[in-house]
């Protein structure tokens, strides 16, 4: 082959090269650049926007996390409870929950009854310099005694001082003597965009200081672990030993505490909104629990067929499926079969959406409650009262005397009545369900008091088969179940 061929080739291939190196030279530039600065300026490879794709169409790379774990780490500590409770449970550190039932709150296993003291592991980060650190509840609530080790390897004896189960925080206390320790900075979790990079900061399986990376995938998430779910979830690795410690945005701040992990999952972690907390610390410091607004009513999620039930054009709004004695709910005019659709001008969507605004009202301020009552809109101004302590847990363990679409049901007699711990004995017990039966379907369980059937009261066996037959074919029968320690409806379709 003659030079000039040779020559040719050689520049064809130089020229190819350039196109191939300057995209990678581009993107090894942009995949460089300064991470963010936890003093408030974003990184570089971040200006663009959360998640966005910057004019020219050119994709983010993912940005480098380096100098955002330094900067966090030293107030990420390692929670070490020691417990001999009998009832100690598994659950902690980073509790599963299952889309399913389960024995606990989050569907974990139990420990089996033992004298034998319990090693527990979790997380928690400092929150003031004096020593004060957030974590979970459910990582210290059963602890007889509970051990803090920072970063340095340093190892203290905390003290719990306060507790609230409801939202699942807690804040304990170590004394180190002439030290300022390195509290986090709080971030505002409200303005969380699905789609930001978020890390993870734990112990998880006893890994001091894991760092894991990820992205806020959902915001105000419901997964059944109490009245005031509105979880972040996310896809940073969360997992048993992470429970308390922060999760962190771009700017190094504090925006939600790792709580509870998917059973069998991957990549569905949730984190209680650091916002939660803020609201709460200065109760769990000063009292060591913490108070909340209360009407004092059971409510449930008006579903479409209940909706039809109680005659509510849409089903949005909360039902009152259980009015307390001597409540300010009682006291104000609320009734059992009420929708609430509004507090203080706020609408209700969902369920939660109430339980969160009362909760946040002050104690002794009147709200004004929006309720459609028999198909009428009745605004009731109500005192809140203070939320009182939590109640109990109950069992039946007799024989069925008559069965009623797929349930076994016996008459509510006193001794039942007590075992139960029921204020009035009027009702009927259910004792065994049949399984794939109409009343299975629509939730019906073993131990359930059937209080009214189609908004009629009922006492005997007898009373709910009359209220049964009376009913449409084509309408739902909508049954009022007392359970524990409340009351709710369910409507039993017969096909």
């Amino acid at each position: 082959m003659s030079s000039a061929p040779r020559a040719r080739i050689r520049i064809a291939a130089l020229m190819l090269a350039a196109m191939l190196s300057a995209p990678l030279e581009a993107w090894a530039a942009e995949g460089t650049q300064a991470p963010a600065d936890p003093s408030g300026a974003r990184a570089p490879a971040q200006a663009a926007g959360r998640g966005s794709v910057p004019p020219g169409g050119a994709v983010q790379t993912v940005p480098s996390f380096v100098s955002l774990a330094k900067a966090i780490e030293n107030s990420v500590v390692n929670v070490q409870v020691r417990s001999k409770s009998p009832e100690a449970r598994l659950r902690r550190q980073a509790p599963p929950f299952p889309f399913g039932p389960g024995p606990g709150p989050f569907g974990g296993p139990r420990t089996p009854r033992s004298p034998i003291p319990r090693q527990g592991l979790g997380s928690g980060f400092i929150v003031s310099e004096d020593g004060y650190i957030l974590t979970n509840n459910h990582v210290v609530e059963d602890a007889e005694e509970v051990k803090v080790r920072l970063r340095d390897e340093r190892e203290f004896t905390a003290r719990i001082v306060g507790r609230d189960p409801k939202t699942d925080l807690a804040l304990i206390k170590i004394d180190v003597p002439d030290t300022k320790l390195p509290a986090v900075t709080f971030g505002d979790s409200d303005q969380l965009e699905v789609g930001e990079w978020v890390l993870a900061v734990g112990n998880p399986f006893g890994l001091d200081h894991s760092v894991t990376a990820g992205i806020i995938s959902a915001k105000g998430r419901v997964i059944g672990a109490g009245p005031y779910d509105e979880f972040l979830q996310t896809d940073a690795s969360i997992n048993p030993g992470n429970s308390g410690g922060p999760l962190v945005n771009m700017r190094g701040e504090v925006v939600g505490i790792s709580t509870a992990i998917v059973a069998q999952g991957q990549g569905v972690g949730f984190a209680i909104p650091i916002n939660v907390a803020k609201s709460l610390l200065p109760q769990l410091r000063d009292k060591g629990s913490v108070s909340r607004g209360w009407l004092g009513i059971v409510i449930q999620r008006l579903t479409p067929e209940l909706a039809r039930g109680f005659n509510v054009p849409e089903d949005r709004g909360a039902l009152v499926s259980d009015v307390m004695k001597g409540s300010p709910a009682e006291k104000g005019g609320l009734k059992r079969g009420d929708v609430v659709v509004a507090f203080n001008g706020e609408p209700i969507k969902e369920v939660t959406d109430l339980t969160r605004r009362v909760a946040a009202a002050p104690i002794g301020s009147e709200a004004k409650v929006t309720v459609i009552r028999d198909g009428q809109r009745i605004e009731l101004p109500i005192t809140l009262g203070e939320m009182p302590s939590e109640t109990r847990q109950a069992s039946v363990e007799e024989e069925p005397s008559s069965r009623l679409l797929g349930m076994a049901l016996q008459e509510l007699t006193p001794e039942l009545a007590r075992q139960l711990e029921l204020d009035e004995e009027s009702g009927v017990v259910v004792t065994d369900v049949d399984q794939d039966s109409p009343a299975a379907r629509a939730g019906i369980q073993e131990g359930d008091v059937i209080q009214e059937v189609n908004r009629r009261r009922v006492a005997t066996v007898q009373d709910v088969e009359a209220a049964i037959s009376a009913a449409k074919e084509a309408q739902p029968v909508l049954v009022l179940v007392k359970r524990d320690d409340g009351a709710f409806y369910l409507p039993i379709e017969r096909q």
